[in-house]
C-alpha cells in the first residue's frame, strides 16, 4: 500500500491592502475505504481561528475570515496519505441497468446525482450517450465505454478552457483538461441515468506518463449496484486505484472548489497553486501554475471580490 507526501500552497497577492477576507476550503484529505489518512496539518497566513463542519456531501470544509488589512493570502497543506490496493476490476462486475433501477428507487442522493444540466447541445451529448450504450447492459461497462469516448476523442489541451467554461464550449472545441473530461463524463453518464459525481483530489503516478500531476486532479465517481461510487479517470483512460488521492466530492466542480472566498478591497489579485507529491522511492514530483484572475479596471462600487482557486488540471 504506496503512502504519499503531499505538499499544496495556495498564495493570493493583492496589488494593494484589501480590508478583510472571508474564506472556505475544502483541502481535508476524505477518510475512507480507498485511503487512509495518517497526518495532515494545515497552515494559514496571520493563523486564523478555523471553524470545521461536513458538507451535504459529506466532505470536511474550513472557513476562516481574516478580519483585518492585508496583502497576501497563503494556504498550505501537508499531508501523509496511505491509499489502498483494491483487486477488484470493476469492470467485470455483472450488474445491469435494473440493478441500478432498483437502486436508485427512492434515494435522493442518487436521484439526485443522475439529474444532468441543461445545455444547448444536449443533443450531442444524447448521441453520445446512444453509441456508448449500444447493445449493453452491464453498467460498468457502458460507464467504462463513456470513459474511453471522452479520452479518445477529446483533446487534452492545457489553457485552452478555464473554471468557468461549459460542457457547449467543450463539445465545440474538442479539449481540455482534467476538470472538462470530468464535467463532460459526468453529463454523458447522467444521460443514461446512471448518477455520478465529481471529485477533487491529486494524481500520485511516479513519472509514468499520467495526465494531471502537479496540480490538483479531478475524477468520475459512478454508481455501480454492489460496488457503490466507483471512480473512472477519463484524463487518463483508467478505473481509478492507488495513484488516486480523493479531497472531496460533489455534484460539480462547484461544489468541490479547493479554496474560495471573498475580500473586501479595490486590488487586483494573483494566484500561484503550487503542488509537490513526494513518493517512498525519494522521488519528488512537482509544478507551480500561476494565474491573473482580473483584467478589468475596478469602479469605485467594486469593492467586494470573489475569487476561486485555480482550474484543476
Amino acid at each position: 500500500m504506496p503512502v504519499f507526501n503531499i505538499h499544496h500552497i495556495t498564495r493570493y497577492e493583492y496589488e494593494k491592502s484589501v480590508k478583510e477576507s472571508v474564506n472556505e476550503i475544502r483541502l481535508f484529505a476524505l477518510n475512507c475505504p480507498e485511503q487512509e489518512i495518517l497526518q495532515q496539518e494545515i497552515q494559514i497566513s496571520n493563523q486564523p481561528d478555523i471553524q470545521l463542519y461536513k458538507d451535504y456531501y459529506g466532505n470536511k470544509v474550513g472557513l476562516f475570515s481574516i478580519p483585518f488589512a492585508h496583502t497576501f493570502l497563503q494556504i498550505e497543506s501537508k499531508m501523509l496519505v496511505r491509499t489502498i490496493v483494491n483487486h477488484i476490476n470493476p469492470a467485470e462486475t455483472t450488474a445491469d441497468v435494473e440493478d441500478l433501477l432498483a437502486d436508485i428507487q427512492d434515494n435522493i442522493l442518487l436521484l439526485e446525482c443522475k439529474r444532468y444540466d441543461a445545455i444547448t447541445k444536449q443533443s450531442i451529448i444524447r448521441e453520445i450517450a446512444s453509441e456508448v450504450s449500444a447493445n449493453e447492459r452491464k453498467i460498468a461497462k457502458i460507464i467504462e465505454k463513456a470513459s474511453d469516448y471522452v479520452f479518445s476523442n477529446f483533446v487534452y489541451t492545457k489553457g485552452i478552457t478555464n473554471i468557468f467554461t461549459t460542457i457547449d464550449e467543450i463539445l465545440a472545441h474538442k479539449s481540455g483538461v482534467c476538470q472538462d473530461f470530468a464535467h463532460l463524463l459526468l453529463q454523458i453518464l447522467r444521460t443514461l441515468d446512471i448518477p455520478a459525481r465529481y471529485v477533487s483530489g491529486y494524481i500520485c503516478a511516479n513519472a509514468n506518463g499520467m495526465r494531471g500531476q502537479g496540480a490538483t486532479h479531478a475524477w468520475v465517481e459512478a454508481w455501480i449496484p454492489t460496488l457503490g461510487w466507483t471512480g473512472i479517470d477519463p484524463t487518463n483512460k483508467v478505473w481509478v486505484n492507488h495513484h488516486h488521492v480523493k479531497l472531496s466530492v460533489g455534484r460539480s466542480f462547484t461544489d468541490c472548489t479547493p479554496s474560495k472566498g471573498i475580500y473586501k478591497g479595490q486590488a487586483r489579485q494573483n494566484l500561484s497553486v503550487f503542488v509537490s507529491v513526494g513518493f517512498e522511492d525519494g522521488l519528488t514530483y512537482e509544478d507551480t501554475n500561476m494565474v491573473r484572475l482580473e483584467t478589468e479596471p475596478f469602479t469605485p462600487e467594486q469593492t467586494a471580490i470573489k475569487y476561486p482557486v485555480n482550474q484543476q488540471q
